[in-house]
């Protein structure tokens, strides 16, 4: 029997249920940083779409280079928190739940055949500490794969190669909502993290990340001793 019991939250009710204070906002600033950076990389991909669509192939093509720098960016930030959670998941007491990813969020085949294989993983395997090393690894993988092939278009447009063909500039497009899905998986991944790092572990962490904690906000390692997760 899991020694949860049964007051183990599902991974929906532990993304609606409240962070303390100062886990909240190591994740509020983590998100917000995605979240703006996200924001910029999608505007000028909607600007390249513009320009081609008014016929400006040559604005078109400079601007495209400009998206996939800005997808770099942030494809870059996700995959290090990936790396960043592995290592310092080694500090939890338990692992948090995830659920496999889902392949009817996933447009393009390197997100069908991540969630596919995530999905066999996640029902062979039983332990809470395997499936989600798993994912993370999945993700940081996907996200990798999603970021060179973004480039790759990219580099294709930029060349000139084929601006009035659209197989390139669709392929932008299936990119990006695969890239969001997984902006949202390590959303709730870095949320449910959180909860079970246990607040000792919270500074270096964050520190890490690039978080500035005020120094009011984890309390001192002497009022710890008899903390938890």
């Amino acid at each position: 029997m899991s020694p949860w019991g049964s007051s183990r939250k599902s991974v929906p009710e532990e993304w609606i249920c409240a962070l303390p204070r100062d886990k909240s906002e190591t994740f509020e600033s983590l998100v917000a940083n995605w979240e703006s950076h996200y924001a910029m990389m999608s505007v000028s991909l909607d600007d390249s779409l513009a320009l081609r669509a008014r016929g400006e192939l040559v604005c078109a093509r400079q601007q495209v280079s400009v998206t996939a720098e800005l997808f770099g960016r942030v494809a870059t930030s996700l995959i290090q928190f990936c790396e960043a959670m592995s290592r310092h998941s080694r500090h939890l007491r338990s692992f948090p739940c995830v659920k496999p990813l889902n392949t009817r969020f996933f447009r393009g085949d390197i997100g069908q055949h991540a969630a596919s294989w995530n999905g066999i993983l996640h029902h062979v395997l039983f332990a809470d500490r395997s499936r989600f090393y798993h994912k993370v690894r999945i993700l940081a993988e996907t996200l990798r794969r999603l970021e060179q092939e973004f480039r790759k278009a990219c580099n294709v447009i930029s060349r000139g190669a084929s601006v009035h063909r659209s197989e390139p500039w669709k392929t932008l497009d299936c990119i990006h909502y695969d890239f969001n899905t997984c902006l949202r998986e390590n959303e709730i991944l870095l949320k449910s993290f959180l909860r079970a790092l246990p607040v000792q572990n919270l500074r270096a962490f964050a520190h890490e990340m690039g978080v500035p904690l005020s120094s009011a906000s984890v309390p001192q390692q002497a009022r710890l001793s008899g903390a938890s997760a």
